[in-house]
This record gives C-alpha cells, structure tokens and sequence, in this order.
C-alpha cells in the first residue's frame, strides 16, 4: 500500500476509522474508575499519536486475510487501549468524570539536555562516530 494512495484503504481519515470501526466495535464500561476515556479524545495529542497508529496498522494487517487483524487486536489494538483507557495513568485520567475532558494534563517534565550527550551514532543519525579515525587533512 503506498502512503500516498488512499485508493485501498477501508478508511480515508482517522476520524473515519475511530467514528466508523473503532468506536462502534469497542465496547466497554468507560466510568473512570475501571476505564477511562475523553468523548474529545481528538483533543489529546498521545491519543491521536495512538489512534493513528492504531489505523495505519489496521489499514496494513488487515490485507494479511489469515492473521492480519488477529495480529493488529493482540500487537496493536489491545496494548493501545490499556494505555489510553488506563483510569490511574493514562491520558484521560481527567476526563471520565461529569465534566467531561479536561486539558489539566500537561507534557511530561523535562530540563534541557546538554548537545554533546547525543552526539553518538547510537543516539542521532547524524552523529559522527567516535570510534572511527578522523579523517587526514587534505595536502594544501
């Protein structure tokens, strides 16, 4: 399936996919204290990142008829669920109760890391590499 060609796909946008499969196939007792969902899930970035995920991964299993999808419940679908309807720490934590969703959740903590603990080929793909000889300077 080629990225730019949408001509193959059962679902033409994420929003499609989520409205038209995903949502009405999962079914589950969302009451923020066993699972936890945000009826404005396409307002938390990790749940578009997943949901995303979750699609294109269906778009490409879905073609293997024998243990495509079987494959995209056990390696996608499920572990995606745990975490975005996980009721202690998942993104919707905030959002199952009365009032609905709820941006109180922020990114996660970070300080600046200094440059040069990057610069490895193991870390970045545009490292150089430490072990190799440096190059001799060219004649002048």
């Amino acid at each position: 399936m080629k990225a730019d060609d949408d001509t193959d796909l059962v679902f033409t946008s994420l929003d499609a996919f989520y409205d038209e499969y995903l949502a009405q196939v999962v079914r589950r007792r969302v009451d923020g204290v066993h699972l936890a969902w945000c009826p404005e899930w396409w307002r938390h970035v990790e749940a578009i990142a997943r949901m995303a995920a979750l699609w294109r991964a269906f778009e490409y299993l879905r073609q293997d008829v024998s243990l495509g999808l079987s494959n995209w419940w056990l390696h996608h679908a499920d572990p995606h669920l745990a975490a975005l309807m996980d009721p202690r720490t998942g993104p919707f934590v905030l959002c199952s109760g009365p009032g609905g969703h709820s941006d109180a959740l922020g990114p996660l903590p970070g300080e600046p890391s200094p440059p040069e603990l990057w610069d490895h080929p193991a870390f970045s793909l545009h490292a150089t590499d430490p072990d190799a000889a440096p190059e001799a300077d060219p004649a002048p």
